[in-house]
């Protein structure tokens, strides 16, 4: 099959510039809406999980579903100071010393966003405690002068989230990516090609649905909904998983850019059904389409939850490198690549396959 390179730019970026927190996940499925015009349903239930049906659904067939997180990490205003900064927490986990001095956009009460910045105190106001810890604490700041200006002037709020910054870029020379919330934005661009090509084929033995689910980030709490919603005999997930091949040593890489989805044994928490994972590494070395296989000692995917509902699943994860920071990387080939490989499992699978899982 051939993807127009311009149309999944076009998707990719608009995925990786939507404001979509946990909980928070309406532009990510305001995306996939445009995207699913004239050929698939969205819908949405209140944990804001996109549940996409396209039109070729029988209702007659078991179903398998694809599955990609629609939220990405970032944060949520806890108060704000009397002098106009912000307190926060996280929504997900950004890695260590990432946010200091990272721009970012607020939500205002009103719906609109607001520029603001990670704010840590200069150096030269540090404290001897704080130089030896080597960390100041952090504020959320749009230039307040007040709690008062804040709320009047920026309409900040309680509750209200707030993501990275970053703007979505493409080398087309290069075939490089680089914008925030790769994880999983580019698990779900390769989930929505995949799923359009699929559901053009009247061929299969399986009606092909797929969940944009909500919370992954903080404890993958949307895919249990979605599987109950679709009650699916199989799943396939789709991750941004992070690449390991800038900090590895050569030998123990096990997710490295322009090879392929990776496709993980172990986690924290799925190990991964063994005869669905030898089913899909067989089917894309039939259909010649490059894979990579990990053993991860931490991180998890939606993959946790659904295999707990005795829905059997894998995990194809797109390489990003820096993900779980304000700016990723990832390669254009290998989104393309993973839905491929997702097409190639799904023309393959049979009701009699899976029941051997």
């Amino acid at each position: 099959m051939q993807f127009n390179d311009t149309e999944v730019v076009a998707l990719l970026g608009a995925l990786s510039n939507a404001k979509a927190p946990s909980g928070f996940e309406e532009e990510t499925l305001d995306v996939v809406r445009r995207f699913c015009e004239g050929w698939a349903r969205v819908d949405e239930n209140t944990l804001r999980d996109g549940l996409v049906t396209p039109t070729s659904f029988t209702g007659e067939k078991p179903v398998l579903m694809l599955d990609a997180h629609g939220d990405e990490v970032g944060g949520m205003v806890r108060c704000i100071h009397a002098n106009g900064t912000m307190g926060f927490v996280e929504l997900g986990r950004f890695s260590p010393n990432v946010l200091a001095g990272q721009d970012v956009y607020v939500r205002a009460t009103d719906g609109s966003w607001v520029h603001g910045v990670i704010g840590v105190k200069p150096p030269h106001f540090w404290s001897e405690a704080e130089r030896a810890a080597g960390a100041a604490p952090l504020v959320l700041d749009v230039g307040a002068t007040s709690r008062e200006d804040a709320v009047a002037r920026f309409r900040m709020g309680m509750g209200e989230p707030f993501v990275p910054a970053t703007s979505f870029s493409f080398d087309e020379r290069t075939g490089v990516a680089l914008g925030k919330a790769f994880d999983c934005r580019a698990g779900v661009c390769a989930m929505m090609l995949a799923l359009r090509e699929l559901a053009g084929r009247d061929d299969l033995p399986f009606d092909v649905v797929a969940s944009v689910s909500a919370q992954e980030e903080v404890g993958e709490r949307g895919v249990a909904a979605a599987v109950r919603h679709f009650s699916p005999t199989v799943a396939l997930m789709f991750e941004g998983c992070p690449a390991d091949d800038t900090f590895s040593a050569p030998d123990e890489v096990q997710a490295a850019l322009r090879q392929g989805p990776m496709f993980r044994y172990f986690d924290r928490c799925m190990i991964t059904n063994p005869r669905y994972q030898r089913f899909v590494l067989a089917a894309a070395a039939e259909a010649g389409l490059p894979v990579q296989t990990s053993v991860r000692t931490g991180g998890g995917t939606d993959g946790g939850p659904t295999h707990l509902l005795d829905v059997p699943c894998v995990v194809a994860g797109v390489p990003c490198r820096h993900v779980h920071a304000g700016t990723a990387i990832c390669a254009l080939d290998d989104v393309k690549t993973t839905a491929e490989v997702a097409v190639a499992v799904a023309e393959r699978l049979t009701p009699e396959v899976v029941a051997g899982f």
